[in-house]
């Protein structure tokens, strides 16, 4: 197995994603305001849209209630303090990688739901005459150490190929 990374890396690595989420979301506030905007197309499967989003993924729990904001934010947090618990006990280095991906994502969204009380999104992909969900770089983060947690779970490791 190969070496484990610091714990001072894995801090590194979750502050760069904390940084470029909320670096993006700053740069987007900046050009497109803080009111929901007209597409800007950037390529033509994509666009920056201003999206404010109360809930979770797909707009689930948005119904724009102080408990439901809260609650996400304690939620989220639980699960940031769950994530480096096993971070610190995880010996595969991968694992640790994607828990700090996943931490990073994480803490850019908290700290939207802290200042603006609603997570800053803007990604919007499409393509013949269809457009996935509106997102952000935090969510980027967290779907990459999710499928990183999920392929390392599944996959047989070289003990159990003989």
């Amino acid at each position: 197995m190969t070496p484990r990374p610091s714990s001072a890396l894995l801090a590194i690595i979750a502050l760069a994603a904390l940084v470029l989420d909320q670096a993006s979301k700053w740069g987007i506030l900046s050009q497109l305001g803080d009111v929901d905007a007209t597409p800007v197309a950037i390529l033509p499967f994509l666009d920056f849209v201003l999206v404010w989003n109360t809930g979770i993924s797909y707009g689930l729990l948005a119904d724009h209630s102080q408990l439901v904001r809260i609650g996400l934010i304690t939620l989220s947090l639980l699960i940031i303090g769950f994530l480096l618990f096993l971070s610190h006990r995880e010996p595969h280095p991968w694992l640790r990688f994607a828990y700090a991906m996943i931490i990073g994502g994480a803490l850019g969204n908290v700290i939207d739901r802290v200042i603006h009380g609603a997570v800053v999104d803007f990604i919007s992909l499409h393509g013949f005459g269809y457009y996935w969900y509106v997102f952000n770089m935090a969510d980027i983060w967290i779907t990459m150490g999710g499928v990183v947690v999920v392929w390392l779970s599944v996959k047989p490791s070289k003990t159990e190929l003989g």
